[in-house]
């Protein structure tokens, strides 16, 4: 057989003594019947076995004839350097244990074997193997990939994001995405799923203001028969169908104070308690938050709990606008272009030389989402097989600084909330900017002309990911 051949999992027993060999390869056969068990009755021959087969792990006495287990074990580690090997003999001493491991064993047993103790210490050696082929078939999905799937921006700006995306994705840790709306937070967090070792389990995306605040809990967190007037039957919430996945709480700004308390709970224990239920159920879950909500404004108002947000923040993500990644412009119209050309009943089309100048010149308060729409239109009101500036309509863009608003202006309306906020980060944005550069990057000096605390401008700085360096 060679290392490629699909197998069971193996482990390799070695020993020179035939009867404690036979015995253990009966045992483990009974107790571990999952696993393939290999023996060699020496050194030189285990050698001879991890040379063609892949085992999980080695089980090794110290003592033998034509090579120690020691010297094996520096053989074996200088071929296969995450190999689990654990290591027995009849001879134990301190001295040797602390060699042992020293030298890259993962445990050390002595003799006579308890057999319900070691096969604990298998399982578990086994288990560190399992996890060690996971990283690196992940770390070998993720620096294959040139980007992330489905993201198509190539500007440096992107490529920081994808590599902490894929940072991320390798973690367990609770993932906070922040952005406007329109500029991917979902798209991100479907990202960070699909690159994880979790990408085979399920993906649940639940967008907390679209469920009415009274019945939040209960689709979060499930119910038990007779709950409630209607509750004729146990009910599985959420986190209990994404058991073993990702959560993904979108717009978490929006979840009222009551269930962030328990959400909260949720967090620290990882266990649920569904409406009407006498005990908890423990739960495997990543959670995923996004927001384009200021938490921090929500915080100071009482709208938001503090030790929530330092639960949901271990890592965050902050979404470009697309008016900071306008080079990739042209690769997202493109995209959007062949999509929607795509569609049933459409013909395919082509820009003009000039059709997308501009749209370097759009504010894009909706961001590529905006950008999305505009293309479908122009695809769909095109006459012809190309499309140029005059099929592209595009919106009035936000005022700039010190103007005010035209409120004859002919433009696409969007909804109420997303236009004030997408002005509103607009304004900040070029506020700061505007700052920075008269300032030359210097934060202090910064805070002290725009009359913000030092600690105040860090977190604007941060929340909408500027780079201070570019204006020094």
């Amino acid at each position: 057989m060679n290392k490629n051949d699909p197998s069971p999992t193996r482990i390799l027993l070695v020993d020179d003594e035939p009867d404690l060999l036979s015995g253990l390869k009966r045992s483990f056969a009974k107790r571990l019947p999952d696993v393939n068990v290999l023996t060699a009755a020496s050194g030189n021959e285990a050698l001879d076995i991890l040379s063609v087969q892949d085992v999980a792990l080695v089980l090794m006495d110290i003592m033998m004839g034509d090579m120690d287990g020691l010297e094996a074990l520096d053989r074996i580690r200088s071929n296969a350097p995450d190999q689990t090997v654990i290591l027995m003999t009849g001879y134990g001493t301190i001295e040797l244990a602390v060699d042992a491991i020293r030298r890259g064993a993962w445990d050390f047993v002595t003799k006579p074997l308890e057999l319900d103790n070691l096969t604990r210490i298998l399982q578990k050696g086994l288990e560190r193997s399992r996890l060690i082929e996971e990283n690196k078939e992940l770390r070998s999905k993720i620096s294959s990939a040139g980007s992330v799937p489905e993201f198509i921006g190539q500007s440096p700006t992107m490529q920081r994001l994808y590599e902490t995306i894929k940072t991320s994705a390798t973690s367990e840790y609770t993932v906070l995405i922040r952005g406007a709306s329109g500029t991917g937070k979902e798209l991100c967090a479907r990202a960070i799923h699909r690159l994880s070792p979790r990408s085979a389990k399920p993906f649940i995306m639940v967008n907390c203001p679209a469920i009415p605040e009274n019945l939040l809990e209960s689709e979060l967190f499930g119910y038990s028969k007779g709950a409630f007037t209607g509750a004729d039957k146990d009910h599985a919430g959420l986190f209990s169908l994404a058991n073993g996945g990702t959560l993904c709480l979108d717009e978490i700004g929006d979840i009222p104070v009551n269930l962030q308390t328990k959400l909260l709970r949720v967090l620290q224990e990882q266990e649920i308690k569904p409406l009407g239920a006498d005990t908890s159920t423990k739960i495997d879950v990543r959670i995923i938050a996004s927001t384009n909500a200021d938490l921090e404004k929500k915080i100071t108002e009482g709208k938001f709990r503090e030790d929530l947000y330092y639960r949901l923040e271990v890592l965050t993500l902050h979404m470009p606008p697309l008016i900071e990644i306008t080079e990739d412009i042209p690769l997202l119209a493109n995209f959007f272009l062949k999509k929607a050309g795509a569609e049933p009943n459409v013909s395919e089309k082509s820009f003009s030389e000039t059709a997308l100048t501009p749209l370097f010149q759009h504010n894009w308060p909706g961001n590529i989402r905006e950008l999305q729409n505009v293309i479908r239109r122009a695809v769909l009101f095109c006459p012809g097989s190309v499309i140029d500036q005059k099929h592209l309509k595009l919106g009035t863009p936000p005022p700039a600084l010190g103007t005010t608003i035209n409120q004859d202006a002919d433009k696409e309306m969007i909804p109420y909330k997303e236009a004030k906020e997408s002005c509103l980060d607009s304004f900040t944005r070029q506020y700061v900017h505007r700052l920075l550069k008269q300032c030359n990057g210097n934060i202090s000096q910064a805070a002290r002309l725009s009359d913000l605390t030092r600690a105040a401008l860090q977190k604007i700085i941060r929340r909408y990911d500027i780079d201070g360096n570019q204006f020094r």
